[in-house]
């Protein structure tokens, strides 16, 4: 049985966000960005840089937090991909949750505004968000952070985009990446797991947007690009060698099962991994940032983050 809480948000969300998947990807992308609401929490950093990255075909932007503290020492590198199903989302959908991971960890965090499908498909993103690793990375001196401890790290479609990126960084020969942070992550177009039966309709995240997400990212052929894991990540031949990973599982959502799977095969190649899964939890929930329930699960993923990287507890404790 769900939270009371929990349930009620789930019931209002069911009722009331846009269905997507009969919709143009510039609609879907107006009708959710519709729904964003301001960040309550603008103080959890000491600042936040907008700037422009050079990608093949053109440039990107991204947004740059810097947590509060001394200004001499190195910090973590935490590079941010946001879901939205590869159509929709952006920096400020995921502002407040960006803060807060800054805040959290003591982590400079880039926030990458990756170019959204169906007007760039499959593998703009990933490589847009590659590009932006490169970039970060070159940058450490004038960041202020520790080229020992990047993470990459995504929600949903970005969690897909953080997983992608960590193949590309271990078989383009870097960066060196400290660990990777997948939450609720999509792993494959297959559509096709026992979750996406049990969760196919009435837990926000539905089989047929999945299937919509995709089609807008692949084109309706659904054809992968070569090599295939530049889209699905757990179609690459090994997965050896891949930093360390935390994957964030709710557990009632169609992703749950292609999530658990992909942590079990990076852990059978030898990846450290540690699997969180949240049994009462719906997709998306870690980014709501107003539910209690989201915010247990945030308070774990940043202890996880925390302890990976080396970074102490903030002062005044969990936000």
């Amino acid at each position: 049985m769900l939270d009371t809480e929990v349930a009620g948000f789930l019931a209002l969300l069911n009722e009331n966000f846009p269905q997507v998947s009969t919709m143009t990807g510039a609609d879907a992308r107006a009708a959710t960005k519709a729904r964003q609401v301001p960040p309550a929490n603008l103080d959890d950093v000491r600042s936040a840089e907008d700037v422009t990255i050079d990608v093949d075909g053109g440039t990107i932007g991204a947004r740059v937090y810097q947590p509060h503290g001394p200004g001499d020492v190195r910090r973590p590198l935490v590079v941010f991909t946001h879901g939205g199903g590869f159509v929709f989302c952006d920096l400020e959908s995921h502002d407040s949750f960006c803060r807060q991971l800054a805040r959290q960890t003591d982590s400079v965090v880039v926030s990458v505004d990756y170019r959204l499908a169906p007007e760039h498909r499959a593998p703009t993103a990933a490589e847009d968000a590659y590009a932006a690793l490169l970039w970060a990375s070159e940058r450490h001196d004038e960041l202020g952070t520790d080229p020992a401890r990047v993470v990459v790290a995504g929600d949903s479609a970005g969690g897909a985009l953080a997983a992608v990126v960590a193949l590309m960084a271990r078989d383009r020969k870097g960066p060196a990446l400290a660990g990777q942070a997948l939450l609720g992550p999509v792993i494959d177009p297959g559509c096709d797991t026992p979750s996406y039966d049990t969760y196919a309709d009435g837990w926000f995240n539905t089989r047929a947007n999945m299937e919509w997400y995709w089609d807008q990212y692949l084109g309706p052929e659904r054809t992968l690009p070569e090599p295939p894991e530049l889209v699905a990540p757990a179609r690459a031949a090994s997965h050896a060698g891949l930093p360390p990973a935390v994957v964030v599982i709710t557990a009632a959502d169609p992703l749950a099962d292609e999530g658990e799977r992909y942590a079990a095969q990076l852990a059978a190649a030898g990846v450290p991994v540690l699997t969180r899964i949240h049994p009462q939890l719906f997709h998306g929930l870690l980014t709501f940032m107003t539910l209690r329930a989201g915010a247990s699960a945030r308070e774990l993923l940043y202890a996880d983050l925390r302890t990976l990287l080396g970074v102490a507890s903030p002062a005044g404790g969990p936000a």
